[in-house]
């Protein structure tokens, strides 16, 4: 028996359900058929799927078929639920594409036949209800080789025909034909997994006529996948939750074998607890799973749908995105925040579902497919969180892209960190998304910088500059960039990059060069013909194109094809059935992204303003006389380190007003205070004498420092900390900066709050980096138990940050645990980031103190107020506050 996983596609109503219940039937993996109208087919077991008759979520059900064991993959038909299907398209080994004899080639017909050449399934055809009055068989298959390729063949009623034009796609197969006349089985698989031929089936599922046919023609032309049986490999399609609340992960074995127990490194080196095999909605618990098996995982708590697993490195990105933005507005005395993120992890299973908050209207928005797709999140949230929510009216899901090349520069350069990064941004190809290359030389920056700057530029999405909404189809050229040999850090380059980028997009605003896109429907609808005037007139006024009409036989009924925005066409069914009264079909499926219609209408209602994003500044980070200091956009290439390399042609090819200028060459180092500017090149060297400068700073900073800390908090010491801190910051000198510490001398006594960077203490004590090798969870409530403890001797509040930067999707999250706060960054947010923040907010309330030690983060709180310990320093404080609490009870 080999495995094989074979997936059932079709436009919505073509018959899809049916023909399942059918294949489970004929090959015996259930008693009796189910009905879609009597609401008992085996695969549509949810209740939404049950009460409108359509398939909602993907479903697999297991089938022996001669010689192989199949797993069945149901998808959904509705474009609403599109992303659902196209995540399963990554695990199959063939497609089975049902289209409907009477209604042929429908609009998201061709939205699968588009995916399933994107993923290069293999892909057979299954044309239902050929039992239909007027079905005409031959002019089905005429229209589906006009329509989706002339490789379309049909092996069951002409064999003679459909192998001569299989035979015509490859050499070795023409002389196949010509000696024998006809051509192997083995040959025909061949071409089927090359995707060289689409053989078709014809058939009712609704009667059962044409199903065994259409079985013995897959069990014999079924393709033979290849898989490594000794290197394990694995791809994640889905994330569910099981009845009982258990989290599943669904992938498919790409090779080796995937046993429990086993440890993926990919989700954090967490362990395999069960591996199940569905089949409906029953399961059954295996000890180890083989190549081409499909099967569902407990015990994963960090995988995402389109992961790769061991050998499967790259990560499927969907192709579909949604296009429609929805308002959440929740029941009267919810907390909004508190409901968003609940429902924000509604994301690892419905990656489509991109949930947003807007944090100046204190809203939830959502983007989907459909307004069906809307009832089915709201079933979901009162059945999984007893909540009621309704919407607000939709808006469009915008793209941003650039009209001509912009070049932007990025430099990232406090205390004890630098790099800077120099990006050229040109238009790519409608639908391409963002694509990397380097023309930087491996002699001016190293190799692995250099991908690290692709992956930054690759790893998540990035904000326009007209209304803040994705930017797509750009190519993004490395043209130079710079490191420190001492003190960069991997962070840096990141924080380089998303500067570059963003920079460069503000001078394309600037210079009239941003593009705002829009979704498009390509549509077909199917009216009364004495309505082709009025069809015809509204889509022109809704800024639309259509085709010449096409009438059918009796000339009755009209058929109009063409494209439309998405803002202005979306709702046209509820008008087109209105005056058709009830006549007329319109079915949609997106086509893809153009330029707005209405861009500068659009803008002006969205309101951005790039420059007060504070999450993608615009400028950059410069260093000077020991302090960094800002530098905003339109002036970032004056400070520029590295020289542009583009030449004198290339630059005037950028246009006027794009601000690279002569002296990008030459450093303008500022002088904060005076307002001069130095005109050198800032070499390595002094660079380092600048580092240098700045430890000895903070050499002496932390001799002041160790006075505060010597003594712990809870002893005497700690009352007097204002006359300390006074005399250390007095006697720092002029040199010094002459800088108080704001927020404590003269002021009467504030209470006192700690903030701990988590993972900073992780890493430095040897109690927690132990742990790390066995749990790092267990790491994590250590260092809270011994934070708790610590509160309840020395009193105050303290707070334990731990940074979620690079996890996609982290909404943030802080909750109380036993007497501490637990704080979890938003993605994107650092932990440095959230301290630092919190620090400015509390200084004014509380007398701030940070652990960590990260030298760079120190400065920066201590610039803002608050006092510093190292992660030594605080580990020492712990165990000098236990000592005085046993001292103060006798216990020795």
């Amino acid at each position: 028996m080999r495995n094989i996983n074979i997936g059932l596609l079709a436009h919505v109503d073509a018959g899809k359900t049916t023909l399942s219940e059918n294949i489970l039937y004929n090959t015996g993996a259930i008693r009796s058929l189910g009905r879609v109208d009597h609401k008992d087919t085996y695969l549509d077991n949810y209740a939404m799927e049950k009460e409108r008759g359509i398939t909602i979520f993907s479903k697999q059900a297991r089938v022996k078929l001669g010689e192989l064991d199949v797993t069945l993959l149901d998808t959904p038909g509705h474009a609403d639920f599109s992303s659902e299907m196209e995540r399963v398209l990554s695990v199959l080994d063939l497609a089975v594409l049902i289209v409907s004899a009477p209604e042929g080639i429908q609009s998201h017909t061709r939205t699968l036949w588009k995916l399933l050449e994107h993923y290069e399934v293999p892909t057979v055809i299954f044309v239902n209800k050929t039992d239909m009055p007027g079905t005409d068989r031959n002019g089905v298959l005429s229209e589906l080789k006009e329509g989706l390729g002339k490789l379309c063949v049909d092996l069951e009623n002409d064999v003679e025909s459909g192998l001569e034009e299989i035979s015509s796609t490859d050499e070795e197969l023409i002389e196949e034909y010509l000696e024998t006349g006809t051509l192997c089985d083995e040959s025909i698989k061949s071409a089927i997994e090359r995707r060289q031929a689409f053989p078709v089936w014809f058939g009712s599922a609704l009667k059962g006529e044409g199903i065994g046919e259409f079985l013995k023609g897959i069990e014999r032309y079924a393709p033979e996948p290849y898989y490594d049986e000794e290197v394990f490999g694995a791809r994640v399609f889905k994330i569910t939750r099981s009845l009982s609340g258990e989290r599943l992960t669904h992938m498919k074995i790409t090779g080796g074998k995937l046993s429990a127990r086993m440890v993926i490194p990919e989700s954090e080196e967490e362990k395999i607890d069960q591996i199940r095999i569905y089949n409906g909605e029953k399961y059954e618990t295996v000890g180890q799973a083989g190549p081409g098996m499909v099967v569902a995982v407990t015990g994963l708590s960090k995988t995402a749908a389109g992961q790769g697993i061991g050998a499967e490195k790259e990560k499927v990105i969907p192709e579909l995105t949604p296009v429609l933005r929805y308002k959440i507005i929740t029941a009267p005395g919810e907390n909004p925040l508190i409901l968003y993120g609940k429902i924000k992890a509604f994301e690892e299973e419905y990656p489509e579902l991109s949930f947003a908050w807007n944090e100046r209207h204190k809203e939830i928005f959502v983007n989907v497919n459909g307004e069906i797709q809307l009832q089915v999140l709201k079933s979901i949230v009162k059945e999984r969180l007893d909540s009621e929510i309704s919407f607000g009216a939709g808006s469009i899901v915008y793209k941003e892209t650039v009209r001509d090349k912009v070049y932007g520069i990025g430099h990232f350069e406090p205390l004890r960190h630098y790099a800077e990064v120099q990006l050229l941004i040109e238009p790519g190809e409608p639908g391409s998304g963002i694509e990397f290359a380097s023309a930087c030389s491996m002699d001016i920056l190293d190799k692995n910088w250099q991908r690290l700057i692709e992956t930054h530029v690759m790893e998540t999405v990035h904000p326009g500059t007209l209304t803040g909404s994705e930017v797509t189809d750009i190519r993004v050229i490395l043209m130079t960039g710079r490191a420190h040999p001492k003190h960069t850090e991997g962070g840096d380059f990141r924080q380089a990059t998303y500067r570059a980028l963003r920079n460069a997009l503000r001078q394309a605003l600037a210079m009239g060069r941003m593009v705002l896109l829009e979704p498009v429907y390509e549509f077909t609808m199917t009216l009364p013909s004495k309505f082709i005037g009025k069809a015809m007139t509204d889509i022109d006024r809704m800024y639309g194109k259509a085709n010449p009409p096409e009438l059918t036989g009796d000339g009755n009924t009209a058929i109009l094809k063409g494209t439309a925005p998405v803002s202005t066409f979306w709702e046209y069914t509820k008008e087109l059935t209105a005056y058709t009264a009830g006549e007329g079909i319109l079915t949609c499926h997106l086509a893809g992204f153009e330029p707005c219609h209405n861009q500068d209408e659009v803008v002006s209602n969205r309101g951005y303003d790039p420059e007060t994003d504070m999450r993608r500044p615009t400028g950059s980070v410069f260093c000077a006389h020991g302090a960094g200091f800002q530098v905003p956009w339109n002036e970032v290439a004056e400070y520029a380190h590295m020289p542009n390399p583009l030449d004198e042609k290339s630059k005037e090819s950028l246009g006027d007003g794009l601000t690279i200028g002569e002296s990008a060459r030459n450093s303008q180092v500022k002088d904060s205070q005076t307002g001069s500017h130095e005109e050198k090149f800032i070499s390595i060297e002094e660079i380092d004498a600048i580092f240098a400068s700045q430890h000895r700073n903070r050499k002496e900073d932390a001799v002041s420092r160790r006075k505060i800390y010597k003594r712990g908090r809870g002893s005497a010491a700690w009352d007097n900390k204002e006359r300390i801190i006074s005399a250390s910051v007095d006697n720092r000198g002029a040199d010094s900066g002459k800088k108080e510490v704001s927020g404590y001398r003269g002021k009467p006594a504030l209470p006192n709050c700690l903030l701990v960077d988590g993972y900073n203490m992780i890493h430095a004590w040897s109690e927690l980096k132990a742990l790390v090798g066995d749990n790092i969870h267990g790491a994590r409530e250590r260092l809270v138990d011994i934070c708790s403890e610590y509160q309840s001797i020395v009193g105050g509040e303290v707070i334990v940050v731990f940074d979620a930067y690079l996890v996609p999707g982290g909404v943030g999250s802080m909750k109380k645990l036993k007497n501490v706060y637990v704080v979890y960054t938003k993605e994107a947010e650092t932990a440095d980031q959230y301290i630092e923040q919190a620090t400015k907010k509390k200084a004014k309330d509380y007398r701030v103190s940070v652990a960590t030690s990260d030298h760079m983060e120190q400065l920066i709180v201590w610039s803002d107020g608050a006092l510093r310990m190292s992660a030594a320093e605080f580990e020492a404080e712990i165990e000098r506050a236990r000592k005085k609490l046993r001292e103060d009870f006798g216990i020795h």
